[in-house]
């Protein structure tokens, strides 16, 4: 072994055909194997550079996918209890609907309302209905008498009442007196209430709904 080694330092490196021939063959195969390794590490890269690249963009959109997964996942809860707040907001607004039987009670109300109110109640005139998708719209035309605190009460109690009942159209005027001056006011207008369609009703607006999307 000391002997190879003092014959490896003692090579010259510029005259290789002087090396001996068991050191000349090792460095043959050296540079093959090192040339053989490099050839292979660029036709690797060369033939798999492009899965790379695929892999690495899908990789990005797998991450990204996974990013917006985990936000949804957090806002998850906020939007099931945002969801439950409105459904219990609109079970609400229903249960403030009457159904066929309530309505004309509901009506009586409002009429009582005025004459509680201290007004004189000169119309009181239900219109036609105007079904919409889960509710049916009845105006009343509404004509009053009386002071401005009594008019000014009964809008306070139709806005007390348990029932959705919306005001529309107002039109106040003087009523003259005999003296020709006096604190009376006349008052027309039109209450709106709603009444919550039942199922069978429901069924027939859709059906008709449907029908005239086909004839169109």
């Amino acid at each position: 072994m000391q002997n190879l080694l003092e014959q490896l330092r003692g090579l010259d490196p510029n005259d290789p055909s002087r090396w001996p021939l068991a050191v000349r063959l090792g460095s043959v195969c050296l540079v093959f194997v090192l040339a053989a390794g490099i050839f292979s590490y660029l036709l690797a890269i060369k033939t798999q550079g492009p899965e790379l690249t695929s892999a690495q963009a899908e990789e990005q959109t797998l991450l990204s996918e996974l990013e917006s997964k985990a936000r949804k996942a957090v806002n998850l809860k906020i939007y099931t209890e945002q969801l439950k707040q409105m459904q219990d907001t609109f079970g609400t607004m229903l249960r403030q609907l009457p159904d066929k039987t309530e309505v004309p009670s509901l009506l009586v109300d409002i009429s009582q309302t005025g004459i509680g109110a201290g007004l004189q109640e000169k119309l009181f005139q239900p219109g036609a209905e105007a079904k919409k998708d889960f509710y049916a719209e009845l105006p009343i035309r509404i004509r009053l008498t009386g002071s401005y605190h009594a008019i000014g009460s009964f809008v306070s109690g139709i806005a007390a009442l348990p029932r959705i009942v919306t005001l529309h159209d107002f039109h106040v005027v003087p009523v003259a007196g005999k003296g020709g001056s006096s604190d009376q006011l006349q008052i027309d207008l039109t209450a709106k209430t709603y009444r919550y369609l039942d199922d069978a009703e429901q069924a027939a607006i859709a059906a008709e709904q449907r029908k005239n999307k086909k004839n169109n």
